[in-house]
């Protein structure tokens, strides 16, 4: 299915005016809106075409169900791009990656879409391995931060690129999805120095 969605989307980009990439655009902000607004329970295939402006039966064609709306959102924001920060020491890039975290969530404008986003995701098999993706490319994305420590030789050259962001994020995702306790820089610091540490001490 991800296969033929790949090649649908192809053979539509290449008309002018880029009309196919416009009708993604807007139907998956409208995907995002609906999850926001509605939930994944409330969200149907023709609310979303709706509020996209864009015919029912195009949304059907192109996504045909919700789950594949909602998967094809998170493969949207996985292959935007995203650059690790880059401070010139781990422990500054560790910190300003989970400052990143903490100040998308500690947005009200910023962090609904992705609490949206993985709440459906928890709730759809299809979703939830697009979330996976996700974070995969996340992680081995931030994974530059220990290469370029264990090149400085802050970092044993064993750790784990992947395990190091990982361990940094993860008391924050906590805090977010489980515990709803606040957050703020300190706590994000606080995470960075202990993956920090941990990584030193050669637990990745």
């Amino acid at each position: 299915m991800i296969l033929l969605l790949k090649q649908l989307e192809l053979q539509l980009s290449t008309r002018p005016g880029g009309r196919s990439a416009r009708v993604r655009d807007a139907v998956l902000e409208a995907v995002h809106v609906e999850l926001v607004h509605r939930g994944y329970l409330g969200m149907t295939v023709e609310n979303v075409a709706d509020r996209a402006g864009v015919h029912k039966t195009t949304v059907y064609r192109r996504w045909g169900t919700v789950d594949v709306l909602i998967a094809d959102a998170l493969d949207r924001g996985r292959d935007a791009g995203w650059t690790a920060p880059d401070t010139g020491s781990a422990e500054g890039d560790l910190i300003a990656l989970a400052r990143e975290v903490v100040d998308t969530f500690t947005d009200p404008g910023r962090s609904r879409v992705p609490i949206a986003l993985v709440a459906a995701a928890l709730q759809s098999g299809r979703a939830r391995q697009a979330k996976r993706d996700y974070y995969t490319a996340r992680h081995e994305a931030a994974g530059v931060i220990a290469e370029r420590a264990v090149e400085r030789g802050e970092l044993p050259p064993q750790a784990d690129p992947a395990e190091l962001a990982r361990q940094t994020c993860a008391p924050l995702f906590y805090r977010v999805f489980v515990s709803g306790e606040p957050l703020d820089h300190a706590t994000a610091d606080r995470a960075a120095r202990a993956a920090l540490a941990a990584a030193r001490a050669g637990l990745f």
